[in-house]
């Protein structure tokens, strides 16, 4: 029973923060500050998608949904700046892309790159034909691309945009869009029931993914997002569950014996980073393993005692940052993916938690407590050079759990701000800069441990 209670208080000292912190921070913290960033953005206007079929020129029904899904994917995008002008909503000929009216249009704008398109139905099909002009070119159309699809929905045209939002990403700076890729996260519902839900990236059509008996945590994807692994609870322990989505087929990786917390999969899909007290002669603190999740052999990396927690790969899968208490208060710390070589890489501030490694490699995203702020992320380069504060709010705002898009421009985070959030927690996107706060989630219980997918296939 003792051991039972000392993992849960371990629990909650590392996901309930707020409640055991200090109330205040003597530690001076000169070296954080925000930072912008110098991106020169590509300006864009999108002159319009016009519905083939009713002729409409006004931006009235669905040709003015499609401009207003592009424009909010390309203003979250960081690469374009979109014109605010009007629409034409020209309608296209059979020369599709190579209509001249358009490109005239588009020449006679002056911007430096124009899209527009023309929406159509055929055979119960949804038909969109996305064209775009480089101010640059005089003769040939920048990108054009035509999308087909069943059963015609809002989320089917809305996938069409934001697929077209990603081609122009990926033409003009030659990395992938995240427009297409989704946010897994937990919801409580008014029973204090926790499960799975998933999102689009701008938060659109949440969706439940699983409805186990209690509660399912801290969910993370496999590379491919084809799966999820995540913690649930079985007879009052902590199991870790592999979960195919397509399939809707469950795996325990980790039985349900101890503490097993903060499960990641490494950049290759091979192998399982996790919390787990199974091995601890400490009184259930935890300690840092490996899987290899084919042959489900395990190996410890940490043997310390203290709480080892919220592992986080490299993005060339090599090292793992996590967190610790061995120096008295959680810090984060960086060590080689066979537990050699640790070091500890944050040292201002008392408490630095859940790191989050940024898929270029150049940040790791973490809670960290601020005075006059509370807890905020912040991130620091892997070598512990520099280090940047990310958000900002007063003290009663706690920020928490940040996870990285696939671009490495963006983050997902849960936070208590917000004048009606009461202070239960929604999931927010911002900028990697700090700039851009967007709330995902509306209303609901509680929203919280958001984790963003790997790109699309």
């Amino acid at each position: 029973m003792m051991k039972h209670v000392t993992q849960l208080i371990l629990l909650a000292f590392f996901f309930v923060l707020p409640c055991v912190v200090d109330a205040e921070e003597n530690d001076a913290e000169v070296f954080l500050e925000t930072h912008r960033s110098e991106f020169q953005k590509i300006p864009i206007w999108i002159m319009g998608f016009a519905d083939g079929e009713t002729r409409q020129q006004d931006g009235a029904g669905i040709g003015e949904q499609v401009n207003a899904i592009l424009k909010a994917d390309l203003r979250r995008t960081q690469v374009f700046e979109v014109l605010e002008r009007s629409t034409d909503m020209l309608p296209l000929s059979k020369a599709g892309c190579r209509e001249k009216i358009p490109i005239e249009k588009a020449r006679e704008s002056a911007a430096p790159v124009v899209t527009w398109g023309k929406i159509g139905r055929q055979d119960g099909k949804l038909l969109i034909e996305a064209c775009a002009h480089d101010g640059g070119e005089t003769d040939v159309i920048a990108v054009g691309k035509r999308y087909a699809g069943a059963p015609i929905t809002i989320r089917l045209l809305r996938s069409m945009v934001h697929r077209w939002a990603d081609e122009l990403v990926a033409h003009y700076t030659g990395d992938p869009g995240i427009a297409q890729t989704r946010i897994i996260y937990v919801s409580e519902d008014k029973a204090g029931r926790r499960d799975l839900f998933m999102m689009d990236y701008d938060g659109f059509g949440p969706k439940r993914v699983t409805s186990d008996p209690k509660l399912s945590l801290m969910p993370n994807w496999s590379p491919d997002r084809r799966s999820v692994v995540y913690t649930t609870y079985r007879q009052n322990n902590q199991e870790i569950v592999w979960f195919e989505l397509g399939k809707k087929k469950k795996r325990i990786l980790v039985s349900p014996e101890t503490l097993n917390i903060t499960p990641t999969v490494s950049p290759n899909g091979r192998l399982l980073a996790y919390a787990s007290a199974k091995d601890s002669a400490t009184q259930g603190n935890s300690d840092i393993f490996i899987m290899n999740l084919s042959t489900e052999i395990t190996k410890q990396l940490t043997d310390h005692r203290s709480a080892e927690l919220s592992p986080t790969w490299s993005p060339d899968g090599r090292e793992l940052a996590f967190t610790s208490d061995r120096s008295g208060r959680p810090q984060i710390y960086i060590m080689k993916a066979d537990g050699s070589h640790v070091r500890r890489l944050t040292w201002k501030g008392r408490h630095n938690a859940a790191p989050a490694w940024s898929p270029r490699g150049d940040w790791i995203a973490y809670v960290c407590r601020i005075p006059g702020y509370g807890l905020k992320l912040c991130r620091i380069s892997p070598d512990g050079k520099r280090r940047v504060r990310i958000t900002s709010g007063p003290p009663s705002e706690i920020d928490d759990s940040p996870s990285w898009a696939p671009n490495g421009r963006h983050l997902v985070f849960s936070s208590t701000r917000g004048k009606q959030s009461g202070r239960r927690n929604h999931i927010y996107m911002i900028h990697f800069d700090g700039a851009g706060l967007e709330q995902l989630t509306k209303g609901g219980i509680h929203h919280s441990s958001p984790a963003w997918s790997p790109g699309p296939e």
